[in-house]
């Protein structure tokens, strides 16, 4: 059981038996009254946010949420497929809503982390960088490089990025996966 003031950004904790995670709060007291937890609460499956304020003599649950590695196969007309990385023949698909937007940097063979909750699969985790070839690039252009210069690429994955100017056809990128953004050379 936690104490109102358990209830930090990343904690995961039920309300009215929904699961969800902290993203902001402020223990608040006012002169005479009781301290006040003012929190923000995003719902793990929906994903709405909500605000919500624990008092003092509110007990919470933690939401028991396990995590699950697991290797991705394919992508096929929005459905992502993977398999348990301890035991291959133990496939799954997910919608292309759980995979996310960081999903266009996923290739063959990939780890990834699985959360479920209660059994149920909410959300696929990718690693924050990862390793990419580039299999089109422009050739550099004279100019006005003053400011870093950049040109966009395409990476193995067939995903569109800036990178700066001196980055070639077969180099390998790291890419920061939550940003989208080109971080270096590999």
């Amino acid at each position: 059981m936690l104490n109102y003031n358990d209830v930090k950004p990343g904690v995961a904790v039920l309300v009215e038996g929904e699961p969800y995670v902290c993203t902001w709060n402020n223990i608040m007291q006012k002169q005479m009254r009781r301290p006040v937890n003012q929190t923000k609460l995003k719902h793990l499956i929906k994903g709405n946010v909500i605000e919500y304020s624990f008092q003092q003599s509110d007990k919470l649950k933690e939401a028991e949420i396990e995590t699950r590695p697991a290797t991705f196969i394919y992508e096929r007309n929005g459905e992502w497929f993977f398999h348990d990385t301890k035991d291959k023949s133990k496939r799954f698909t997910v919608p292309e809503e759980l995979v996310g937007e960081s999903g266009r940097f996923l290739k063959d063979n990939t780890e990834v982390d699985t959360l479920w909750f209660e059994e149920k699969l909410f959300r696929v985790r990718l690693p924050i960088k990862v390793d990419l070839k580039v299999t089109e690039a422009p050739p550099n252009t004279r100019g006005n490089t003053a400011q870093g210069g950049s040109k966009v690429v395409v990476l193995e994955t067939g995903t569109n990025i800036n990178v700066p100017m001196f980055i070639n056809e077969g180099d390998v990128v790291r890419i920061n996966t939550e940003t989208g953004e080109y971080v270096e050379r590999a």
